[in-house]
């Protein structure tokens, strides 16, 4: 069983636990997910099967979008609704409005600096942050890169359960802890904040509305996407049949027996039976040599 199974998680599951859910429904044995969501969170899930495993590390690699609702008034230890209280403050409407709102999301676009949750899979010195946590020990938490897309107020300000929230979109890098931006947020505007709750809408190239669920699974109604649907937004050649054995063979090529690209190039048989996944050399200038070749 070959191809990309596009499932809605559901909450209360790990994403390793959807995976192996996924393989006994399916009685498949090579299966990888693109992309961890947390117990709590819902929506796209990519789960590659097969074959289709090859182009793991594409997709994760993939911009995401999420659907997060902000809590302000209150921080947690874990930067969501499911920590113990860190912070409580009283607040009115009047402290907190949309412009304002809508003017420090926009000072979130753009490059950043993130630090990890401390309740989070980070791995420091062989561990993972959350273990650390749990025995209340302090680490230093690395920083990393990450990029916010986009950014915007999709439902202002609201009441529920004594609690004002608002809700926002966000397009992002991968590796981006929505839950830490959250409570970032929240600082913006001088108040404690956490994650209430979040929602993946889109894992690459594919969007929620074309997810299943288990239940749909359950009763076969189901398609597999193929895996080079994951693949489209680089571009394709298919070379003639000299240059495609030298390919399927592996061949290092100089660049001009191949249409320029900038960072791979999908090379596919006229018979589509392979595809190679090309890219420039990092050691031979204007030579360009294959980073996967995969029988399809």
């Amino acid at each position: 069983m070959d191809g990309i199974l596009l499932l809605h998680k559901p909450a209360g599951i790990t994403s390793r636990q959807c995976v192996s859910k996924v393989q006994r429904l399916l009685q498949t044995k090579k299966a990888g997910h693109t992309g961890t969501l947390d117990p709590g969170v819902t929506g796209v899930l990519t789960i590659c099967l097969g074959k289709a495993t090859k182009v793991v590390e594409y997709l994760t690699e993939s911009d995401k979008a999420y659907q997060a609702v902000i809590a302000l008034g209150t921080s947690t230890t874990t930067e969501d609704a499911e920590g113990e209280i860190v912070e409580k403050v009283e607040l009115t409407k009047s402290q907190v409005n949309e412009m304002n709102i809508m003017s420090t999301l926009e000072r979130f676009k753009g490059s950043m600096t993130q630090i990890p949750p401390l309740y989070s899979a980070v791995k420091v010195k062989g561990k993972r942050l959350y273990e650390y946590a749990r025995q209340g020990i302090e680490v230093e938490r690395p920083k990393r890169n990450i990029v916010i897309k986009d950014i915007e107020l999709v439902e202002p300000l609201y009441d529920k359960d004594g609690q004002w929230m608002f809700t926002i979109d966000v397009t992002c890098s991968k590796g981006t802890y929505i839950r830490t931006l959250a409570t970032d947020i929240g600082r913006a505007l001088g108040v404690p904040a956490h994650m209430h709750s979040l929602i993946r809408t889109r894992s690459g190239p594919f969007l929620l509305q074309d997810c299943v669920t288990f239940a749909t699974i359950e009763k076969g109604d189901y398609e597999l996407t193929p895996l080079t649907k994951a693949l489209e937004a680089w571009p394709v050649f298919v070379p003639s049949a000299n240059l495609a054995e030298k390919i399927r063979n592996g061949a290092v090529l100089s660049k001009d027996l191949l249409p320029s690209f900038q960072e791979r190039l999908i090379v596919e048989a006229e018979s589509q039976e392979w595809i190679a996944i090309y890219r420039h050399h990092s050691e031979k200038e204007g030579m360009v040599k294959p980073e996967k070749i995969i029988v399809l």
